[in-house]
Formats: C-alpha cells, structure tokens, sequence
C-alpha cells in the first residue's frame, strides 16, 4: 500500500487523539471522561484507519512494532515524525480555539509529585504502557481478537488511563505529551514520557515474540 496514505492516517489519527484526549483535558473534565474520550478516541480509528497504517498513532506503539518486526525502520521513523507533528498541531489547535488562555494546560501533563515519586511515575508509565502495546501486538497485530482487536485497544487504553491518570496523567504516548509541552514551552518532564512509553514498548515487543 501507498506509504503516503498511512503517513496521512497516522498525521489525522495523532491529530484527533490529541485533539480529543487534551481536548477533554483543557476542558476541565472529570477522569472518567477524560479516560472515555482517549479510549474512544482509539477504537473509531482503528475502525476507520487501522486497515491502511494499523492506527498506531503512538510512537511507542510503533517502536514495539518495529522490534517485532511488522514495520520497516524507514516507515516506523517517518510514523514517529508525523505522530508528533499531528500532535503539535492538535495542541496548537487547542490553544487557538481556547483563546490562548494561559489558565489552560491544554491536555500537558506532569507527574503528581505529592503522590507519587519520579521512579515510581516513570514505572508506572512503563507499565501501563506495556498493557497498551501488549493489547495491540496480540489483540491487532497478530489479528487473534479479530474484528474485536479495536475495543479491545480502547477499554485497555481507558482502563490504564483510570489507573495512572491521578498519578501521572497516564500519556503512555510521546507525541500526546510532546505536543501540549511543545505549545506551553514546557519540557521539564518529557523525558519521563518518551523514556518510560518506549521501555514499555520495548518489553511488549519482548512477550510478543514469546507468545506469539
């Protein structure tokens, strides 16, 4: 298939979780819609993209793929580069739209640190995100949950996000944190949400080529 049209898939899903997820963020939602609106978020793109780029729109999601080899590194990098450019742009869309008002994060998150230590933030990204990259490798890569592999994506993805979002916002996705950090100019914890998804991505991939 035509790479142009999964970069394209990959640019507007990123695109719409940023714009959806952070959006319900900015707004000032209760943590249940906040999970609902990331989860799914996720399930209607893998319905309606995941045939054509797989709907990673995470640059976790694809370096677990890439090390269990379902995508070449060309494409995986050039995925990478449209996910955190989507975004970019979903938060800079959000900024506008709430009139650049400097009372709003705009989805940007940030450990709790009256709650939880920077290890254990860091784990607990690891974590959650290896349930999320573990769903998508067994759940959609390897097709076992079928036409189902969608929902189960979604409920994963709320599940983590009810678990993790007090503690550390649960991103468990680089280019979610890297776009809110990029507009509000504030990356004093971007390390910890582009380290903690990738090293749980990268054990994911691991169980993957052991079980599958």
């Amino acid at each position: 298939m035509n790479n142009t049209k999964k970069l394209i898939c990959e640019f507007i899903g990123t695109f719409a979780l940023v714009f959806i997820g952070a959006g319900s963020v900015a707004n000032g939602n209760v943590l249940i819609s906040v999970a609902l609106a990331h989860g799914f978020t996720v399930i209607f793109l893998i319905y309606i993209f995941g045939h054509i780029s797989g709907t990673h729109i995470n640059p976790a999601i694809t370096f677990a793929i890439y090390l269990a080899k379902k995508i070449s590194s060309k494409l995986a990098l050039y995925y990478i580069i449209v996910q955190l450019l989507g975004a970019s742009l979903a938060a800079l869309t959000l900024f506008y739209i709430h009139n650049q008002d400097p009372n709003i994060d705009y989805g940007a998150i940030s450990p709790n640190l009256e709650r939880i230590t920077i290890f254990n933030a860091f784990i607990l990204e690891v974590i959650l995100t290896f349930f999320l990259a573990n769903s998508v490798l067994i759940a959609a890569v390897s097709k076992k949950a079928g036409p189902l592999a969608g929902n189960v994506i979604g409920f994963t993805l709320i599940a983590c996000i009810m678990v993790g979002g007090p503690l550390t916002g649960a991103s468990l996705n680089p280019a979610r944190s890297f776009g809110p950090a990029l507009i509000l100019g504030n990356f004093e914890f971007i390390w910890l949400y582009i380290l903690a998804p990738l090293t749980g991505g990268f054990i994911a991939s691991k169980v993957y080529k052991k079980l599958i």
